[in-house]
């Protein structure tokens, strides 16, 4: 089973049809992916199923909806045990961004990390689970597929947000204001915690 966000709505791709009152289930192999991006977004529904009876085929069947955009961030960790977290679009974040050029998904990660916060030293200690959202970006709908890490530094430094990302503040968050950031965040960063 795998979970994709539109928005705070989840998409869940199953081989299992199961009753729901609050989803409507489709299959996957005819679905209009148009049609149900556009009932995420204007109603009610608290999300959609699609199914398939191959579980192996589950996840390329449904990239190939859509264009894919590759990206990769971090979880990051201090000495204190503090998460990295950015603020952008009015909402609490972690580090991440889209791969160049024939960069590996480790080296985007930590690429991106560095320069949407200016903490360096990173040093990934072990892979988290991929997400998956669509988005909209001039007018297309796209999938992003993005390979977080865990990550730890002893950076103490000065923390610089990337204002040209629309990033306005890098702050260190112990596990109770973590736990707070989280309420205005996304679904899939609550995933990752």
């Amino acid at each position: 089973m795998y979970t994709i966000f539109v928005g705070q709505k989840p998409i869940i791709l199953t081989t299992k049809i199961e009753k729901e009152t609050d989803y409507k289930t489709f299959l996957l192999k005819s679905v209009n992916i148009g049609k149900v991006i556009k009932l995420l977004v204007s109603t009610d529904l608290k999300g959609v199923c699609l199914v398939d009876k191959h579980k192996d085929k589950l996840l390329k069947l449904f990239l190939n909806l859509l264009p894919n955009v590759v990206a990769g961030g971090g979880k990051v960790y201090n000495d204190k045990k503090e998460v990295l977290f950015i603020y952008r679009n009015n909402k609490w974040d972690l580090p991440k961004g889209k791969i160049e050029n024939n960069e590996t998904i480790e080296n985007t990660s930590i690429r991106e990390v560095e320069e949407e916060t200016g903490v360096n030293g990173l040093r990934i200690t072990k892979p988290l689970p991929t997400t998956y959202h669509i988005f909209k970006r001039n007018g297309k709908h796209k999938i992003k597929i993005t390979y977080w890490f865990e990550m730890e530094t002893k950076y103490n430094g000065k923390l610089y947000p990337q204002i040209k990302e629309g990033i306005t503040k890098v702050e260190w968050l112990d596990e109770k204001a973590s736990v707070e950031a989280l309420e205005n965040s996304y679904a899939n960063i609550k995933l990752l915690m």
